[in-house]
């Protein structure tokens, strides 16, 4: 092969092997992260997955990583390893931008507590990946940075709102990325782009927020791993997740095994198969290429039974309650930010998304009463999955109802209005996984296949509460059966 063709191969090694060769000196940090940054020097302008890069930082890194390898110092299991970073979230001393132009010059102190643990564990950053604005819808594009195209396909989005390092790491420019799941902001990308993307339990990842410490009071924002393995997806969970004083909603350490989960099942699991997830419209070609999946499993001793699932609600309500709930918090967090010099409704409103700013104008008009209502709501939703996880160990679906959509020129790209004729929020509607943010139950997404024109579709794999090594073992066991890693675009040439 070429020395081109070797570097390309090296970005697209999974991270655990990537991690093992850097320890046993088969592979140098800095060989890694040049390699890493050239492929995002040729790749990142066709993709857009990254709105700052950290070149020189990366290098310097990348140096000090080399040197601790030859030193034979204690080295953490992602030493070396670059990563991307969600621009939502913050690295010290790198400007955070919520893909906004409202935002400007904000340059956190400290990191956030999931990136501070990569950090800690060896991690390279590479740069910072894009998202909507505010990460406020399922789509990645936004008026400041455009839109990022899933490597599927340049010119169809990557999904959202964790689209940049979704893409990122389906391109091998990252060998994996972080992303938040507020409504499936991990899952949906990870569908449209060809990657696992992983939301575990809430609280298993810490999220320290404030001034407020109880911002997600109630299920609904998580942090998650984009990856191109279900062992990837695992190790860097492992490395994240954990209690932390600092968030009160964080969960106890009660010994996950992760990683081990990845690597093998231990005892049957008992699937149901739900092809709309209640009621969602599901385009034909995403519905057939999950039934070819779920047919796939039950080919390979899986079993699985169709089920009913039902919400007690409709599709619309559920995603008009995202809205809401969503809204509210987003409402929140302009106060505070108008505390501290960034009035988003007032002197930035004229910059914001259109969508984004109606959001946080509508949460003025829904009272306090009609906000603890809306948990009966998301009781249902509760509800419609214990009633099925009395007899089963997992729920799978399609993640998406719809493929990849096509990127609009104007920096606000949308999802559809309607599903076989029938009507669906563009922001959220089409996307089957925000009601598991409503319940705190863990699900991910991994490959399902492709449609006739080569767009990816995922396969959603929900799981009972707190058994999150039960969805990755499931993951894996798919992974094994139907092996998706061959697809990869840039593997081809």
């Amino acid at each position: 092969m070429t020395s081109a063709d070797d570097a390309t191969q090296l970005c697209f090694l999974p991270a655990t092997e990537l991690a093992q060769r850097i320890r046993r000196r088969d592979l140098s940090p800095v060989e890694v992260t040049e390699a890493y940054l050239r492929r995002i020097e040729a790749r990142n302008p066709v993709v857009n997955a990254y709105t700052l890069v950290l070149g020189d930082e990366a290098m310097d890194a990348a140096r000090v990583a080399e040197k601790e390898v030859m030193a034979g110092v204690p080295l953490g299991p992602l030493h070396g390893v670059p990563v991307g970073i969600k621009d939502l979230d913050d690295v010290a001393g790198v400007p955070t931008s919520m893909a906004s132009r409202a935002v400007k010059n904000q340059v956190p102190k400290t990191s956030a507590a999931a990136v501070e643990r990569l950090l800690d564990a060896g991690a390279i950053v590479l740069g910072k990946t894009n998202t909507p604005e505010f990460g406020h819808k399922g789509i990645t594009d936004n008026l400041r940075f455009g839109p990022t195209s899933t490597p599927f396909a340049i010119g169809y989005n990557s999904g959202g709102s964790s689209g940049g390092s979704a893409a990122a790491v389906a391109d091998g420019m990252a060998a994996l990325a972080q992303g938040t799941d507020g409504g499936g902001s991990v899952r949906i990308p990870a569908s449209f782009s060809g990657t696992v993307g992983f939301k575990p339990s809430f609280g298993r990842i810490p999220s320290v927020t404030r001034p407020d410490g109880f911002l997600w009071g109630h299920p609904l924002v998580h942090i998650g791993p984009l990856a191109r393995t279900v062992a990837d997806a695992a190790l860097m969970t492992s490395i994240m997740a954990g209690p932390h004083s600092r968030d009160p909603l964080s969960l106890p350490d009660d010994g996950v095994d992760y990683i081990g989960a990845a690597g093998g099942q231990t005892r049957p699991l008992r699937v149901a198969y739900s092809p709309r997830l209640g009621n969602f419209p599901v385009d034909p070609q995403v519905a057939s290429v999950t039934a070819a999946a779920v047919e796939t499993m039950r080919d390979n001793g899986i079993a699985v039974d169709e089920v009913e699932l039902d919400f007690k609600a409709d599709h619309k309500e559920l995603a008009a309650l995202w809205v809401r709930t969503i809204s509210i918090h987003y409402a929140a967090i302009a106060v505070y930010w108008k505390q501290e010099g960034i009035d988003l409704m007032g002197e930035h409103a004229a910059v914001l998304t259109p969508q984004f700013l109606a959001m946080l104008e509508g949460a003025y008009k829904v009272s306090a009463v009609e906000h603890a209502l809306d948990g009966l709501l998301r009781t249902g939703v509760h509800d419609g999955l214990e009633n099925v996880f009395e007899t089963h160990d997992l729920i799978v679906s399609p993640t998406l109802a719809i493929p990849p959509v096509k990127n609009a020129t104007d920096g606000n790209t949308i999802g559809p209005t309607s599903i076989n004729g029938e009507a669906v929020d563009p922001l959220i509607g089409w996307c089957m996984t925000y009601p598991i943010n409503y319940t705190g139950h863990p699900a991910i997404s991994v490959p399902a296949g492709l449609t006739p024109q080569g767009l990816p579709v995922g396969l959603q794999i929900i799981g009972r509460r707190h058994a999150d090594e039960s969805v990755l073992a499931m993951a894996a066991q798919f992974e094994r059966i139907q092996p998706w890693f061959q697809n990869y675009p840039g593997l081809a040439g």
